[in-house]
């Protein structure tokens, strides 16, 4: 589930030189909740274990975490976590393709003959 408010400033500092954030925060929410909704189980779940893999994985309920960061280290967590779920979400559907295009009896594809 996408937070909106995550993309929220307390600062009056300028963010005009990150255009990715700034477009962010030009969606409407409705469209952020689309998109965050649209990614699979499988794919939420790699992303949760990259960002955790990036920021620590220390057990929540044992430690109290406080992560501080840069706007800039920010940001370009966020770009990595969101190049990551779009290749990931192309990769997933190439094999929704493959599968469904060597399953279909009547429209089987040997898969030497590919050049894929």
């Amino acid at each position: 589930m996408f937070n909106p408010e995550f993309l929220a400033t307390d600062s009056s500092d300028s963010q005009e030189g990150n255009g990715l954030i700034q477009y962010l925060q030009d969606q409407s929410p409705d469209v952020m909740q689309r998109v965050a909704k649209s990614a699979s189980n499988d794919i939420q779940e790699i992303i949760r274990h990259n960002v955790q893999g990036l920021l620590g994985m220390l057990p929540g309920e044992q430690f109290e975490m406080k992560v501080t960061s840069s706007r800039d280290n920010f940001a370009n967590l966020l770009a990595s976590a969101m190049m990551t779920g779009y290749f990931l979400r192309q990769m997933e559907q190439r094999k929704e393709l493959e599968e469904s295009l060597f399953s279909d009896e009547d429209m089987s594809v040997n898969p030497e003959d590919l050049n894929l």
